[in-house]
């Protein structure tokens, strides 16, 4: 699920919570030891899963072959409480959104590095792989969530040619590597997937970047549009975690072609996506991570009268905060609030219930302990969403009663090889 559009409201959200080996890749919120709090709090998320073996082994000036993955399933209720907007008995965010028990994804990872280059080879089976690789065309074949090459121009310079995760914002698609089961709507409608190229800088003093040309968000499999987007990331990193900055810019979905024009016809204008992300351990135990994304879309062009004019009206946009505390209980056990505010602005999305000018809100707080046994992890959740429209609607006597809250209660298994 994801899409594009925003509006102007403050998230006040206090929150206390606890972590205890929480996998969080650009975000850091691992609580296994203190030298993995310090090792991942200066790896970028799109590579902390599959990169991080290899380059370990290559310190040894050995190429590494490494080969590891995932797979999860969950049971979920909404307690009889549905959601219209996308006919599933969940929250408009992704996964994590059918009743009963439910399957999640098989996640197959296998990377190469050698000396000055590699690849990685990610592979998705399950409801929710196919919904993380929706803009794949072939709709047979959506099963990879990255494939790409890179080769080391210096310690400092790297280039990855291929399909890899976006490096915008705190979540991601694996559930092996966020803390919380469901996931954010920060998350669910930025970025899931991006094709193209992509340069990696690591400075000195722990100052990383990234600037990258690539296919319209989530078109992995090739460019229908002839149209690019640009990628941007400027970031700093410290042994307690780090700090970036992302940026996307570009035509989602082309212009219209006059030879090919259909009646009513209309294409949006240009994105922009503006998004901060950080996380830091504050204390052994304590970990606190926090994000913020602003997303618009210009007016575009539409057919009139067989002619193609520019459009009307004002741009639609989102705009979102979400803060992620945890504490470490124990070894084997923690605990962690996301508490998210996400507001969309001239019916830029339509996932609730919006007022007549299409804007409209939603709060959504989710509280998930994380009880680790070996490579298993039971994530028990619980989540409330209050949209500021009614949103839901629940059968009571034969009748549809609408609701502006939604409950639901969900319990995962994950285990990670």
């Amino acid at each position: 699920m994801k899409n594009l559009k925003i509006v102007l409201p403050i998230l006040l959200l206090t929150s206390l919570s606890f972590s205890s080996f929480a996998q969080q890749p650009t975000v850091l919120a691992s609580a296994e030891t203190e030298k993995d709090k310090k090792k991942k709090a200066s790896v970028e998320k799109t590579d902390a899963v599959v990169e991080e073996p290899a380059a370990k082994k290559e310190e040894d000036g050995e190429p590494a072959f490494t080969f590891s993955g995932s797979v999860d399933a969950y049971l979920h209720s909404s307690f009889k409480t549905e959601n219209p907007y996308t006919g599933l008995y969940g929250p408009s965010s992704s996964f994590a959104n059918l009743k009963g028990f439910s399957l999640g994804m098989v996640n197959l990872i296998a990377s190469y590095s050698g000396e000055k280059s590699g690849f990685v080879a990610d592979i998705v089976f399950g409801p929710r792989g196919q919904e993380a690789v929706f803009g794949n065309p072939s709709t047979g074949q959506r099963i990879i969530n990255q494939a790409f090459a890179y080769y080391k121009f210096s310690d400092k310079v790297t280039l990855n040619l291929g399909q890899f995760n976006t490096f915008l914002g705190y979540e991601v698609i694996s559930p092996a590597v966020n803390f919380h089961y469901s996931t954010s709507y920060l998350f669910s409608y930025g970025p899931f997937n991006h094709t193209g190229a992509r340069l990696d800088f690591a400075f000195d003093n722990g100052m990383v970047a990234k600037v990258a040309v690539m296919n319209p968000t989530d078109l992995v499999e090739f460019n229908p549009y002839n149209t690019y987007t640009l990628g941007a990331q400027i970031g700093k990193t410290t042994d307690a975690g780090g700090i970036w900055f992302n940026f996307l810019y570009g035509d989602q979905d082309g212009k219209l072609d006059k030879d090919n024009l259909g009646s009513d016809d209309e294409s949006a204008g240009k994105l922009f996506q503006a998004d901060v992300t950080l996380g830091y351990n504050l204390s052994e135990t304590f970990y606190l991570g926090f994000n913020a994304s602003i997303q618009s879309t210009a007016v575009g062009e539409e057919e009139s009268n067989g002619n193609i004019i520019d459009a009307t009206g004002d741009p639609s946009s989102f705009l979102g905060f979400a803060v992620y505390p945890k504490l470490t209980l124990s070894e084997n056990f923690g605990l962690g609030l996301r508490a998210e505010y996400f507001s969309v602005k001239n019916g830029h999305l339509n996932i609730f219930g919006l007022d007549g000018n299409g804007d409209g809100s939603v709060m959504a707080f989710t509280l998930s302990g994380n009880y680790k046994a070996g490579g298993l992890t039971f994530i028990p959740e619980v989540r409330i969403d209050k949209t500021s429209e009614d949103s839901f609607y629940k059968f009571k006597d034969g009748a549809a009663e609408p609701k502006s809250l939604m409950p639901s209660l969900t319990l995962a298994a994950v285990y990670k090889f």
